[in-house]
């Protein structure tokens, strides 16, 4: 929730900073790039919490946990990396896609074992 409402503020700052009145998208390039990353950070956020909740009932919550503060520093990363330059998003990107990966496959082993006992 935390990160959700730090992106949301970003975005008014950078409306106020650069003049884009809502409803409106578009407008300067830095203005277009924040509001890009809290948006692209938005959508992945249920999908996040949906494996974050399977993999920590059913695997383990320590690494689960880990794996979540992990994700959620390289979100943090990526929007600040894609707001000052779109080529800055795609480190943290990539390895939020793969703490995304770990934690279905987290999910996934918990799961199996939870139905196959």
């Amino acid at each position: 929730v935390l990160f959700s409402g730090y992106f949301a503020m970003q975005v008014i700052y950078a409306r106020r900073k650069y003049k884009v009145s809502p409803p409106e998208t578009t407008g300067h390039p830095e203005f277009e790039r924040t509001f890009r990353a809290q948006a692209n950070c938005s959508e992945y956020f249920p999908i996040f919490i949906s494996l974050l909740w399977v993999a920590g009932i059913f695997f383990h919550q320590g690494v689960t946990a880990v794996c979540g503060l992990l994700y959620l520093y390289t979100r943090l990363r990526y929007f600040q990396g894609y707001a000052g330059a779109a080529r800055g998003r795609l480190g943290p990107l990539y390895a939020s896609a793969w703490l995304l990966w770990g934690l279905l496959g987290l999910a996934l082993a918990g799961l199996l074992a939870h139905f196959l006992r």
